[in-house]
């Protein structure tokens, strides 16, 4: 994988882990477009199981970012020549 995209990948996985942090406890958890067209979601979405789920699912997003950033890419094996 290039710099470039190795970069954008891991910038992408910080926002999207950042996101699943902090959206469940914040308002537009509680007020969107779901919850007030599909009321029988409210007791399942606004429980705080499913919040922390959500945030946990955050957290292993940043870690897998710190995994995509600290990583090197493998070297090229080089097959010894066979004395056939």
């Amino acid at each position: 994988m290039n710099r470039i995209l190795r970069a954008l990948t891991v910038v992408l996985l910080f926002e999207l882990g950042a996101l699943l942090l902090y959206l469940p406890w914040s308002v537009f958890w509680e007020q969107n477009y779901f919850l007030s067209h599909f009321p029988w979601m409210i007791r399942f979405a606004l429980h705080p199981a499913i919040r922390g789920i959500v945030s946990g699912i955050g957290v292993l997003d940043i870690f897998v970012g710190f995994g995509f950033f600290n990583s090197r890419p493998a070297a090229a094996r080089v097959l010894p020549p066979s004395n056939l």
